[in-house]
């Protein structure tokens, strides 16, 4: 597979908010035979979520997803370039709220850190599918989660 850095998508205008993307980072490990998912919270509203952010310059989408998965829940793995699904939210930016549709990323955890840079800012816990589906209130993300199987990932 070709690792093409992916610039922001522009969907639709519509006054001064415009749709825009993110890449998330689905982490999980298998432990005793069983997948975990690691979610964090949110800084605003402390709501469970998984580490996305914005696209970087000279980055896949799957090495952004990576990238945030470091700096906000202190994790670092292999970061499949299979994009496993999408699941839009809003998010409250100034004073005018932005659709964003986020790109999922499956990332391996090979190492969980007990420092990194968000630390003080989110909490982090593992989960199984199940558990982790329900904390999440985006329901596409909520299916992304529960159908989730690192058995059929690629690259």
């Amino acid at each position: 597979m070709l690792n093409i850095p992916q610039k922001p998508l522009r969907l639709r205008k519509s006054g001064k908010t415009e749709t825009r993307t993110q890449f998330a980072a689905l982490c999980y490990r298998i432990k005793n035979d069983k997948v975990q998912v690691c979610l964090i919270t949110s800084r605003g509203t402390g709501r469970w979520v998984l580490p996305k952010g914005w696209p970087m310059d000279k980055k896949t989408p799957a090495e952004a997803a990576a990238i945030e998965a470091w700096e906000e829940a202190g994790l670092t793995g292999h970061a499949h370039s299979q994009c496993i699904g999408v699941y839009s939210y809003i998010k409250p930016l100034a004073k005018t709220p932005v659709p964003i549709v986020a790109m999922v990323y499956p990332v391996h955890v090979q190492a969980v850190h007990t420092t990194w840079p968000e630390r003080h800012e989110r909490r982090r816990k593992w989960f199984g599918r199940k558990k982790a589906a329900s904390k999440v209130a985006e329901p596409a993300l909520r299916d992304l989660i529960l159908n989730f199987d690192p058995k059929h990932l690629i690259g």
